[in-house]
């Protein structure tokens, strides 16, 4: 097996499941890779489940629960990143890569960034490239600390893939000197492939999904009152994949109790990826505050309720069935009415990540 001289730095889900397809055509072609993990989460399932190979490192011990800081940036999740970035870049002066891969947004994603930089790396002969770069919301607070990790992985990065115009838009207006490409979002080819690679077991199709685990609204009791509230006015039968950490903070704000009463709600334990693609697949609408499901909704074309301030991914409000509420209980009322009625219709659109396929022609680029 001959090596491609790649080193993809890895540390939570999200990421891995949006490089796996980059991940799976390198093992396709019999092209070995670095599989580097920081150990944010645990990925040693998501890694069978995908047929990918184990990281050949890792940096620090797994969390056993979901992620290892369980939603709280403190002075312990301070001290793990910068250690972090020391480790990233004492691997890679090791391994000696032509390119370093990180991808999205997370303290993973910075570290890996900073600790294969030039600054930090004075005769490196490497690339390092920002995959999903230049996303924005324009606030540093919504989402917090994302919006912070990507300007410092685009600030240190020597390649920027960004994911559409819009992201392209954002980072040529500040970095001249760059290499800005638009590849299109990787999570196009991800959802198709386990989409159907999936048992789709699921049948009812007359249903709400549910997904709320962003940190400034869990961690903030008014905003999760607003969300319970808007949760319980649902009248379709409801499904909610339950993250521990919103689980705990329902529990510490009293909320728990009405959302057990809600007749029409059912709360299930979180499941694996494949699974909710296939509930997402087959839902009508979902009501959810995260960052890919907003881009895997334009995937399968379901409408999706964002209950939160900001978005740093502006492009599906123009296709005109993601809906911003900016927490608005009322707002967010009429459109899960409007809903239900069945009063907004899905209109034929382009998906502005890209079409699938697209994560190939990003491994085509990079082996050239």
């Amino acid at each position: 097996m001959k090596h491609s001289k790649i080193a993809i730095v890895i540390g939570t889900k999200a990421e891995l499941i949006k490089c796996m397809p980059l991940m799976l055509e390198l093992q396709n072609r019999k092209l070995d890779f670095w599989f580097i993990h920081t150990g944010q989460h645990p990925l040693g399932k998501i890694c069978e489940d995908f047929g990918l190979k184990k990281p050949d490192y890792i940096l620090s011990k797994e969390s056993i629960k979901e992620t290892k800081f369980w939603s709280k940036v403190n002075k312990s999740s301070f001290l793990w990143f910068f250690s972090t970035i020391f480790k990233v870049k004492v691997m890679i002066q090791r391994i000696k890569p032509r390119y370093v891969i990180y991808h999205g947004d997370t303290m993973s994603t910075a570290a890996a960034a900073m600790g294969s930089s030039k600054i930090l790396n004075f005769k490196k002969n490497w690339k390092n490239a920002h995959l999903e770069a230049g996303l924005r919301s324009g606030s540093l607070w919504e989402p917090f600390p994302e919006e912070i990790s990507r300007k410092i992985s685009d600030r240190f990065s020597d390649i920027l893939l960004a994911p559409s115009k819009q992201s392209e838009f954002n980072l040529k207006r500040i970095y001249k000197k760059k290499k800005i490409f638009n590849v299109g979002n990787t999570i196009v080819d991800s959802a198709l492939i386990v989409y159907k690679k999936s048992k789709q077991t699921q049948k009812e199709k007359n249903y709400v999904l549910i997904n709320i685990h962003r940190h400034e609204n869990i961690n903030n009791k008014q905003r999760m009152e607003n969300i319970v509230e808007i949760i319980c006015s649902i009248k379709s039968k409801a499904i909610w994949p339950l993250h521990e950490n919103t689980k705990y903070y329902l529990e510490k704000y009293g909320l728990m109790k009405k959302l057990l009463k809600t007749k029409n709600l059912e709360i299930t334990p979180l499941v694996n990826y494949s699974t909710f693609i296939s509930l997402m697949a087959r839902c009508k609408y979902l009501v959810i505050d995260g960052g890919s499901i907003q881009e895997e909704s334009l995937i399968f074309k379901k409408p999706c309720i964002i209950l939160r301030k900001r978005t740093e991914r502006p492009e599906g409000l123009k296709t005109k069935i993601n809906f911003l509420t900016k927490l608005n209980v009322n707002l967010t009322k009429k459109i899960i009415k409007d809903l239900e009625e069945n009063k907004i219709r899905v209109k034929k659109f382009e998906n502005p990540y890209g079409k699938e396929g697209l994560s190939k022609k990003i491994v085509d680029w990079l082996l050239k």
